[in-house]
Parts: C-alpha cells; sequence; structure tokens
C-alpha cells in the first residue's frame, strides 16, 4: 500500500503553483523574505492530499464528525452494497461474512480482519484502499473508504 501517491487534481495543483511560481519574476513590493515565506504554504499543501489516510482522524470528506462514524448508518450500507455479495449470504469467499458486526469482528479463514483503533494494519482496509477489493466490482470511491478507515480508526464500535 502506497501512501505517496498523491490525488491526480492535487498533482496538477502543485505543479501549476510550481511552474507559475519559478516563472514569475519578482515584484518591486516583493522582498526576499516574502518569498521565503511562500515556500512552506506550498510545502504544507504538498502534505495534505486528499487521499484517504488510514492513520489519520476522520476528514471533511467523509462527512462525518469525528466519533461519530456508526457502524449500521455508515458502514454496513457500505458493505452490504459492495461487499455481500461475494462475503455473505450464500457465498463466503474465505470465510468471511460481513452482513452483521459480528460476522465482520469473526474475521475469515485467515484470521481477524481489521484491528480496531489501528486501519493502517488493518487487512480489511488495506485491500479496499489498495483496490484488490472488491474484486468484481468497482473501486469504492475514497470518501467510502474513509468512513471504513475513520471507523476501525474509532476503536470499530458497534453503534
Amino acid at each position: 500500500m502506497s501512501r505517496s501517491i498523491l490525488h491526480p487534481v492535487l498533482n496538477i495543483a502543485l505543479l501549476l503553483s510550481f511552474t507559475l511560481s519559478a516563472c514569475a519574476s519578482p515584484t518591486e513590493n516583493t522582498s526576499p523574505a516574502d518569498t521565503a515565506a511562500a515556500a512552506p504554504a506550498v510545502e504544507a499543501a504538498a502534505t495534505q492530499a486528499p487521499e484517504v489516510n488510514v492513520a489519520a482522524s476522520p476528514t471533511p470528506e467523509a462527512n462525518v464528525v469525528a466519533g461519530s462514524v456508526s457502524f449500521s448508518k455508515d458502514v454496513l450500507p457500505i458493505l452490504q452494497n459492495r461487499c455481500v455479495s461475494c462475503h455473505g449470504g450464500s457465498r463466503t469467499s474465505k470465510g468471511l461474512d460481513l452482513k452483521s458486526y459480528d460476522s465482520v469482528m469473526a474475521g475469515s479463514e485467515n484470521g481477524p480482519v481489521l484491528t480496531a483503533g489501528d486501519a493502517a494494519h488493518s487487512p480489511l482496509v488495506s485491500m479496499v484502499v489498495s483496490g484488490k477489493m472488491p474484486r468484481r466490482k468497482p473501486r469504492l470511491p475514497d470518501a467510502e473508504i474513509q468512513i471504513l478507515t475513520d471507523w476501525v480508526n474509532a476503536g470499530a464500535p458497534n453503534n
């Protein structure tokens, strides 16, 4: 899983800002101190990529407030729409059933699929972030991945 890949829009914005700053000539009102002060702002923008951050707290893109991610209202609908066709019902690929909180917490034939409080070390989140899952459906939107990540980072509560 590579966290160094920036969102394509951010890549373009950064490229444009660097190009424009390299091409711009200082005006009579711009001092070297002003130019030096602008560099940290550009570097800070580069570190605020809109990618899914599995180690961070909830983000505004997920439209959830910290600590308010609900398994039943936010997470379960994602699992039902994107995962249950292969991991639930009559099919439970790899022994993983994602139809309920208890079955998610039970894990798969390979063991636990998440580590409550640690999305970065949760196989469920890693597989979704990497795009390996869902295998037969389109990749989850970043906002849905962030909801899953935020829920796991919040301790994967049964709420």
